[in-house]
């Protein structure tokens, strides 16, 4: 079977055995190109595994499902107290980096691992289950409600995936984004679009993971206000730890996801892109085969071609 593997920071479509052994095996019917994805490739980690952890496919019976992809151990002291995100084995628990992800035509998952989809939502927009996750868990963790002021630095993927959430949480986020498409697919969902980063917000979430972000975000934050990182600081980052200090601004790192009041974070965005199909049209900005996926990943790259997620389909050239 053909899976997108990376060789000397280049992607690479090969052919690879099917997957055999314990699992249940999922025919994949897409998955999402994550930022996590282009840091991999460029040599944030060395590769030896299929990529992708944003994906969705098919059960042998036609049942739909999208993964939460992650494999925790279970027995831990982290796994024990249900925060399994959190579990020691680390990396090597997650599909897509340290096991055989998703950006291949088939997969074998955990049974836990499945999220079945609501009728009405397609397999090929549920890779956006694990970004929106990803989105629910941070504000969930962070309390907001409908009265929260929330302020969101960051339009790509999973600020705008935030900007959803925190919509359906009840709340009307003001979005602080870099390109016009980024603004106008903000306002779409909900937000909107601050002009400035000068506001009195009581949770501000850095989902661009950059210096400049943060700073913006403590800008946006009122005085001991929370700011959510949502973002990946890959390289480190520079904080402007006076007015940080000054403020009481507090700071809560989000990791992935796990289980809340309302079952799991996967669970949560499951039924949400159900009950929302805007969140699909506006998020996933790209769909290309499985054999395109070196253009695919130049594409998320590049921003100015007004990719927000570009996502990988099996099949689809075959079914053109």
């Amino acid at each position: 079977m053909k899976a997108v593997r990376c060789q000397n920071g280049r992607v690479l479509v090969q052919e690879v055995a099917r997957p055999e052994g314990p699992g249940v095996r999922v025919r994949i019917a897409s998955a999402g190109i994550c930022g996590s994805d282009l840091h991999l490739v460029a040599g944030a980690f060395p590769m030896a595994h299929t990529l992708g952890h944003e994906f969705a496919g098919t059960l042998a019976d036609g049942t739909a499902v999208a993964i939460e992809p992650i494999a925790p151990c279970g027995e831990c002291i982290p796994c024990q107290r249900d925060d399994y995100h959190l579990c020691t084995l680390g990396p090597s628990m997650i599909f897509g980096m340290a096991r055989d992800g998703g950006m291949a035509e088939e997969v074998l998952v955990p049974e836990a691992t499945l999220v079945r989809l609501a009728p009405g939502l397609a397999a090929r927009d549920a890779c956006l289950v694990e970004p929106l996750a990803v989105a629910i868990h941070g504000l969930r963790q962070a309390g907001v409600g409908p009265d929260t002021r929330v302020a969101i630095v960051g339009a790509g993927s999973i600020g705008l995936s935030a900007v959803a959430a925190t919509v359906a949480m009840g709340a009307r986020p003001r979005l602080l984004a870099r390109h016009d498409f980024q603004r106008a697919a903000g306002e779409r969902l909900g937000a909107d679009i601050a002009e400035n980063d000068d506001a009195d917000c009581d949770v501000v979430v850095d989902a661009a993971g950059s210096s400049s972000a943060l700073e913006a975000a403590v800008n946006l934050s009122r005085p001991g206000g929370l700011l959510l990182l949502l973002g990946t600081y890959w390289d480190g980052f520079d904080a402007p730890i006076f007015p940080i200090c000054l403020r009481e601004i507090r700071i809560l790192p989000s990791s992935m996801y796990n289980r809340g009041p309302a079952g799991r974070d996967v669970e949560v965005a499951a039924r949400m892109l159900a009950e929302n199909p805007e969140i699909a049209r506006t998020l996933i900005s790209h769909r290309l085969p499985l054999e395109a996926a070196a253009e695919a990943f130049e594409l998320a790259r590049d921003r100015t071609r007004g990719a927000i997620k570009v996502v990988l389909e099996p099949g689809a050239a075959a079914a053109s």
